[in-house]
């Protein structure tokens, strides 16, 4: 059925930044814990208070949008985008629109085949995130919980250039990998840090003109992206091919029924009455302070891909589990530099014996008792056949 068909796909990742206050308030910002325990008088946006912009937010922009080579604007506006909902107690986001803080930018994947792509990205902009409702607690009653009020979000918008949801899963994976490498992000999706709005179209093949965009709403996995968008381009072929029409409106995936549905009708940019925040001045960055921050920058993770492949002759498959995270990078790396064994052998020791004991103890690399010094001293005995690999 799709082969006639051409999915147009573009991505709104919000990726939470590891700021250890809000973005315009000193509130704590930790997951978890009381409800509206970490929050404050700016964040519940009572009469008389007036919000702060957090400065190491400022930071953590600029490093990604020198990370993806964007363009970082030295002068940049907040702005306040009105909507309402439950856990917006101010009745508008503070957000960032004709002035975002980094223009375009590019972000590399690499397709089934091997070939690399770029998928062009328009903008990142700094906004402050919403409150949670709870439903579930007590019946008949919703719970509003600010806790996250406030919390410093860095919202990533693509160009609308991917054409499949194998493309957009890569692409999500590369933005993760880039804000923990960064540290700018803890990444955990399972607690909202990274999380994604789909925008999807289909249209005839050889047709210019885009199909009518649905998006679907807050998905917080790779495996959950994959298949919203898979259902999506399959169920507007077959609105399209029974000839109905695509409806321009806001979806939430369930993952229990495997489909998604509706929410709201879609809205326009113009429908939020977006105007400059009057409590907040403009922003201006320095050339100063750029470089300082580029200076700081550490090698990202599709750099060292490509360089564990060059460098140390590992295949794209070992390659890939070394570089998941920069700690395990670093770990090979040390254990390379100690050991006199081959660095395939490390690797093989590493992605086999030792990652299958971190998760059997649920460790992470960096929180090790093996060091990287003590565990280059066995492989170095195994490779002088004093031990043997399975001892």
């Amino acid at each position: 059925m799709t082969q006639h068909w051409q999915a147009t796909i573009g991505l709104e990742i919000h990726m939470q930044l590891n700021t250890s206050s809000k973005l315009f308030s000193a509130a704590q910002v930790s997951y978890g814990g009381k409800a509206n325990t970490r929050t404050c008088l700016i964040d519940a946006a009572l009469p008389g208070v007036l919000p702060v912009i957090n400065e190491s937010a400022i930071g953590m922009a600029i490093a990604f949008g020198l990370a993806v080579e964007g363009e970082i604007a030295t002068t940049t506006v907040f702005a306040r985008k009105n909507y309402f909902y439950p856990d917006l107690p101010k009745g508008y986001q503070i957000s960032q629109y004709e002035n975002p803080i980094i223009s375009g930018g590019r972000i590399p994947i690499e397709l089934a085949d091997g070939t690399l792509r770029y998928i062009a990205l328009e903008r990142a902009h700094l906004e402050e995130d919403a409150g949670k409702l709870i439903h579930d607690s007590h019946r008949g009653n919703s719970y509003v919980d600010l806790n996250r009020a406030g919390t410093a979000l860095l919202e990533i918008v693509s160009q609308p250039v991917m054409e499949s949801a194998t493309e957009a899963v890569a692409y999500m994976k590369q933005i993760h990998a880039i804000g923990c490498y960064l540290g700018i992000c803890d990444g955990n999706m399972q607690e909202g840090s990274l999380r994604c709005d789909a925008n999807v179209s289909v249209r005839h093949k050889g047709d210019d003109k885009l199909g009518v965009r649905t998006e679907t709403k807050n998905l917080n996995s790779f495996r959950f992206i994959e298949k919203a968008i898979v259902y999506e381009i399959d169920r507007q072929i077959g609105v399209l091919e029974s000839g109905g029409r695509v409806v321009q409106e806001t979806r939430l995936y369930d993952a229990d029924a495997d489909e998604t549905r509706i929410l709201r009708s879609k809205e326009e940019a113009e429908d939020y009455r977006y105007f400059p925040d009057p409590d907040l001045l403009p922003l201006r960055v320095t050339e100063a302070w750029i470089n300082s921050v580029s200076q700081s920058l550490p090698e990202l993770k599709h750099l060292k891909y490509k360089r564990f492949i060059s460098d140390y002759a590992l295949s794209k498959e070992d390659a890939e589990q070394l570089t998941k995270t920069s700690a395990m990078a670093d770990y090979f790396e040390e254990c390379v530099r100690i050991s006199s064994a081959t660095p395939k052998l490390i690797a093989n020791l590493i992605i086999t014996q030792f990652t299958a004991l971190l998760n059997r103890d649920k460790l992470e690399i960096e929180h090790a008792p093996i060091t990287a010094e003590r565990l280059s001293v066995l492989i170095d005995k195994i490779t002088t056949q004093t031990i043997s690999t399975s001892n």
